[in-house]
């Protein structure tokens, strides 16, 4: 039975590493990409095809496009592909920390580590601004049918969105209690929307029954700390990658002119998409690339 990648349906866990590679110019990934398929269950570790791999396999996943990059509005919004990404979950750092190591060997003659971030669960699941993320995540039937994608050929996949934010704690916390809500959109103190914040509030933003059609994801996001820097890494799944570009669209005001006032403390450093093949008997299910 083919299955999405089990873990985006799951609560965030509490550790992750996400790991990006690229591919080694004159390589064959073909050898590695299976060796991988036996290492990822989608659940303890998901991963995600970006477009260079799959074009240069030759075959094409329908809705699969890169990043787009965007400048305006005081506003830059980077697109820095990958050619494969991995959401490794856990509760140990040193399992994490092994489990990578592993991977990278097995997969090192076609794909070379670009970037790695350490993240966890803050509280119930909260931002490291101290809000809730994920409130209006989809549940049951209706995760699935925002999340997992029934198109021939690729069914029980996923595409996934991914950025990592940097947040300036500083300027946020100098702004009034006030001031952060309307940012939000919710009160911290209970999570509750506050029906007469600002145009500009990032839940007014993003509503995703607001869209037309409708922009449902499934976010799957989780803080992340180096030094005194901080943020968030930005995962958002879906049956296609329309419902996030959407939203992406309407945050940086291009429609309308009014952009998200997350803006006033955070912005992003990375921006990436990638396919998430389904599972079959437990492992990776590379059918779709003819392997």
């Amino acid at each position: 039975m083919t299955e999405c990648q089990p873990a985006i349906l799951q609560a965030v866990p509490p550790l992750a590493r996400y790991v990006t590679y690229t591919l080694l110019p004159g390589t064959d990934p073909a050898v590695s990409l299976r060796a991988l398929a036996k290492l990822v269950d989608g659940e303890h570790t998901v991963a995600g095809l970006g477009f260079s791999l799959t074009s240069m396999l030759g075959h094409e996943i329908e809705g699969l496009r890169p990043f787009p990059e965007f400048s305006g509005f005081g506003l830059d919004v980077p697109s820095t592909p990958a050619a494969l990404w991995l959401w490794l979950r856990g509760k140990d750092a040193g399992e994490l920390f092994h489990r990578q190591r592993e991977i990278d060997a097995e997969i090192s003659g076609a794909f070379r580590k670009t970037q790695l971030i350490d993240a966890f669960k803050h509280g119930s699941g909260r931002d490291i601004t101290g809000y809730e993320d994920g409130t209006e995540n989809p549940r049951g039937k209706k995760a699935v049918a925002a999340a997992v994608s029934s198109v021939k050929g690729i069914a029980g996949s996923s595409f996934v969105a991914v950025q990592q934010w940097e947040h300036d704690l500083a300027r946020f916390n100098a702004m009034p209690q006030t001031g952060r809500d309307h940012c939000i959109g919710r009160r911290l103190s209970d999570n509750e929307e506050i029906d007469d914040a600002p145009e500009s509030a990032h839940v007014k933003r993003t509503a995703q029954e607001s869209f037309d059609p409708e922009a449902f994801v499934v976010r799957r996001s989780m803080p992340w700390t180096e030094g005194t820097r901080c943020g968030l890494v930005f995962t958002a799944f879906g049956s296609s990658l329309d419902a996030f570009e959407a939203q992406l669209r309407r945050m940086l005001g291009v429609e309308d002119g009014t952009t998200d006032a997350l803006f006033k403390f955070t912005r992003p450093l990375t921006g990436a998409y990638f396919w998430c093949p389904p599972i079959k008997g437990g492992r990776l299910d590379l059918s779709a690339l003819g392997l």
